[in-house]
């Protein structure tokens, strides 16, 4: 059992100097699923405190009032044309003062101009008309 220091030096015997990555691959993996583990899960949930119990039952089915805009500015009330602005601010004005505020369903025709449906839109705003809804936006969609 003799040891030839002569080859020692080849190429075939030399040691090697490159790291053994297998371990440290292992031990990264073990970090990297502790590491998930140890996320906790997030949720896409809001938390709400929601009320309890029923609520009242509506007494009063309030009325419902037709203003419909023609194309040329024409402003008609339940099916009845108006004859003029201040006979609209009229009925604006009776409707809000009502006990029980009826809902006011705005109807625009395709073509009128936009300042028609803005001056009623106004004017009921003004006169303190809370329950108004646009009707029959479907003919605008193309």
């Amino acid at each position: 059992m003799a040891i030839d220091f002569n080859k020692l030096g080849s190429a075939e015997h030399d040691p090697v100097v490159d790291i053994n990555t297998t371990p440290l691959i292992d031990v990264m993996l073990v970090l990297l699923v502790m590491l998930i583990i140890t996320i906790p899960v997030q949720t896409h949930a809001v938390k709400l405190d929601l009320p309890t119990g029923d609520p009242p039952p509506v007494t009063v089915v309030p009325e419902v009032v037709s203003v419909d805009v023609d194309f040329d500015g024409t402003i008609i009330w339940n099916g009845q044309p108006l004859p003029d602005r201040a006979t609209l601010e009229a009925k604006l004005l009776a409707a809000a003062n009502a006990p029980v505020q009826p809902e006011l369903h705005l109807r625009p025709h395709k073509l009128v101009s936009y300042a028609y449906v803005a001056a009623v839109l106004a004017s009921a705003q003004r006169l303190g008309l809370s329950k108004i809804g646009l009707v029959g936006n479907e003919q605008f969609v193309d």
